[in-house]
């Protein structure tokens, strides 16, 4: 495709074709290649440690507001300090990957996540509560950036999409089982045994994930240098595609962060009246989320990235205005719409970013991250704000206006593409 079909540079366009020249010396995995199997599933694992861990307590929001006697405003910061402690040091942290290596910090980084996991179940105050789950977004945010730059060095370039997709897919796998996994332990045994259970399961995944993931060939040190990182990442920003990329992952998240923080709260409440397993069964709608983000390197080969970010957008809105209804399966149809919309145009928009960043990639990557997670952290606050005034029809509103925020970036790449495009052919005269 073109760029002007593409929203990318006609320098990305250029080294992904001398990348295709080069194929038959790439030595950068591919799909069937050797160690592509162990390093697709061992970034799964991550991804499933990652979203289990970052958000083991949306689901059992109700029960610690019963146990604190908070209400749902203070309850959800355990879901935004874990978010807004990653946004914050996922910069820091990708800094740290170019120096010591994306392998390195990402086994440090779950190492420190599940040991806080496992110091979570013992809080005695929500204030203990939410400054651990802080620390536990902290130490998460070695894993989203360093996993992304892994890829773009080690995977070839016409992989990335897919192979960025099966890691979002283990977010989404990860999100989905930490809730289901929760919500029914929880109804028999508590909400701090739940996150107990979580925090072994993260154990696991994290041994799994450094005894499978392979040693990187491509990576190459970078600096530590404030003045060189700084650089890269006024780079990075400067670049209208990226800058439009981070919006877009922080509007689609600002989405998800809303509806599923306040969801809990609706499906307990009338006219529901759901017990907490079966509230927590229902983010088994994260399997749609599995298929949606994997098939996103189809999508985007089918429609092109905007159209593809047109449809998740469109699939999302519908979502939210059929959840509307008092009625459980219309809410569960919209749940499924939305959960597939968030996490395809999620896959979409970070592999872009991945593809668009021509160095720097960790910083590129970190940057989109700390957008997303801003996103979840004021998702989950400005949702269940939202929620408390003027209930789920408040937290649907809040999430349509980020959709609408997201189709109007896209329209707006969309004409900067064609005015370049038209400009390209003078240029060369």
């Amino acid at each position: 495709m073109s760029p002007a079909s593409t929203g990318a540079s006609t320098a990305v366009d250029a080294v992904t074709s001398v990348t295709s020249a080069d194929s038959a010396t790439d030595s950068r995995m591919t799909p069937g290649g050797p160690g592509y199997r162990r390093m697709s599933f061992a970034l799964f694992l991550a991804g499933v440690a990652t979203f289990a861990l970052l958000y083991s307590t949306q689901a059992l929001l109700p029960l610690i507001s019963g146990e604190f006697g908070v209400a749902a405003s203070e309850a959800s910061w355990t879901v935004a300090a874990a978010t807004g402690g990653l946004a914050l040091f996922v910069l820091p942290m990708s800094a740290l990957s170019e120096r010591f290596g994306r392998r390195t910090v990402m086994t440090a980084s779950l190492a420190v996540a599940v040991t806080v996991g496992m110091l979570v179940p013992f809080a005695p105050s929500i204030g203990v509560l939410v400054v651990l789950r802080a620390v536990q977004g902290a130490a998460l945010a070695g894993l989203p950036a360093s996993a992304t730059a892994y890829l773009a060095e080690e995977v070839r370039p016409k992989a990335l999409v897919t192979a960025i997709g099966l890691f979002v897919a283990g977010n989404s796998v990860g999100g989905m089982s930490g809730r289901v996994i929760t919500g029914w332990v929880a109804q028999e045994w508590g909400w701090r045994v739940s996150v107990g259970v979580i925090g072994a399961i993260a154990v696991a995944c994290a041994v799994a994930f450094r005894a499978l993931l392979p040693a990187p060939r491509h990576f190459r040190t970078g600096s530590l240098r404030p003045r060189v990182l700084l650089g890269t990442v006024r780079d990075h920003l400067s670049d209208p595609l990226l800058r439009r990329l981070y919006a877009i992952g922080a509007l689609f998240m600002t989405v998800f962060g809303g509806v599923y923080t306040v969801i809990g709260y609706r499906l307990t409440e009338a006219p529901f009246g759901l017990p907490q397993g079966i509230v927590g069964s229902i983010f088994l709608v994260y399997l749609v989320g599995t298929v949606s983000a994997s098939t996103a390197g189809r999508l985007v080969g089918r429609l092109g990235r905007r159209g593809a970010l047109y449809l998740a957008g469109g699939t999302t809105a519908a979502g939210l205005l059929l959840s509307v209804a008092d009625s459980l399966p219309l809410v569960l149809l919209g749940l499924v719409l939305i959960t597939a919309g968030f996490f395809a145009g999620h896959a979409v928009a970070s592999s872009a970013v991945s593809k668009t960043a021509v160095h720097g990639r960790a910083q590129a990557s970190a940057l989109y991250q700390s957008a997303y997670y801003i996103g979840s952290s004021a998702g989950s606050t400005v949702g269940a704000m939202a929620f408390h005034a003027d209930g789920w029809t408040g937290t649907v509103g809040v999430g349509l206006l980020a959709v609408l925020g997201v189709v109007t970036i896209t329209v707006l790449g969309s004409r900067a593409a064609r005015v370049t495009a038209r400009r390209e052919p003078v240029a060369a005269h």
